[in-house]
């Protein structure tokens, strides 16, 4: 996620730091060279081409930035549920640091139990970001499990469910051994179940992409509009039409462009949500409740960029 200062107004034509243009440079140098050569052939050699009016496809263009804002709404509507389903996931953790206090036996004494509930919480975030994001470190994750729990991680289809299922676990004794009443369990097995909420949230969201058919629908009519602006236009705008050509088509990639960034908020790119920070301050606030005292910084942008 692109964190900065708000840009001043010359500032603003020279960042690159989060911006589609360089992706999507290609497409407008295509369309501006295209333009110029149509211009050409207009000025120089006139009966070459037909001459187009260029009213109606003007309506068009207006009918494709409707639509494009519609699919754009969809793709951050997706960035921002994720976010909050990231933001509840926190509040989870914060919630299960304070109420899992119950399983110590004496106030300011950490119980096995509860340190071991704390750890595999810690372990759950890592797990979870690295299914979201393959790639991220395995090592704190295994530190972090017992050995054999730290196997079935490894051999499991679904890890951070193994995770889930480890924490159920030291509640279903800790209730069976009397250290904590029923009441107490079912508050603490409602925060277990929300973690699992989590998880379902964030595949639900990475495995259901905008339909296809509906995104192919508006790609093939944007560069369709795109190369066709040339013909239209170019008879009236002279040698101007290769900048306002390039201007426009500027924004609609820009506009296709940053949809599908913002399409996939989990994915390594500047625009996705920061979510290797956000498990890290997962990770510090929980070992901040172990009682732990020698904690890292927390995350910071890296040249405008939290990951």
């Amino acid at each position: 996620m692109i964190v900065r200062p708000r840009p001043h107004l010359f500032e603003l034509f020279f960042i690159i730091k989060g911006s589609i243009v360089l992706k999507i440079m290609p497409l407008l140098t295509f369309v501006a060279s295209l333009s110029a050569v149509v211009v050409s052939i207009y000025t120089y050699r006139p009966d070459w081409l037909p001459r187009f009016d260029g009213g109606p496809f003007a309506l068009l263009g207006i009918t494709l930035s409707i639509f494009l804002a519609f699919r754009n709404n969809a793709c951050y509507e997706r960035w921002w549920e994720a976010r909050k389903v990231w933001g509840e996931f926190m509040l989870t953790a914060r919630n299960l640091a304070r109420l899992s206090q119950i399983l110590d036996m004496h106030e300011g004494e950490l119980s096995a139990a509860r340190k071991q509930l704390l750890e595999y919480n810690i372990a759950y975030a890592h797990a979870l970001l690295r299914q979201l994001r393959p790639g991220n470190q395995l090592s704190r994750i295994k530190e972090l499990l017992a050995p054999a729990l730290a196997e079935s991680f490894s051999q499991s289809k679904n890890p951070p469910e193994v995770i889930l299922r480890a924490m159920e676990r030291i509640l279903i004794q800790a209730l069976a051994e009397g250290r904590i009443q029923p009441i107490q369990f079912n508050l603490l097995e409602e925060l277990i179940q929300k973690l699992a909420f989590t998880q379902a949230a964030c595949e639900r969201i990475q495995n259901t992409p905008i339909p296809f058919g509906y995104t192919l629908l508006l790609h093939r009519t944007a560069y369709t509009f795109c190369f066709l602006m040339p013909f239209c236009f170019a008879n009236t705008l002279g040698w101007a039409t290769p900048f306002v050509t390039a201007l426009a088509a500027y924004t609609l990639f820009g506009l296709d462009a940053l949809g599908n960034e913002l399409e996939e908020p989990f994915a390594p790119i500047a625009n996705a949500l920061p979510i290797n920070a956000l498990t890290e301050i997962i990770d510090i606030e929980l070992r901040e409740a172990l009682g732990e005292s020698d904690l890292p910084t927390l995350p910071t942008p890296k040249e405008f960029v939290l990951m």
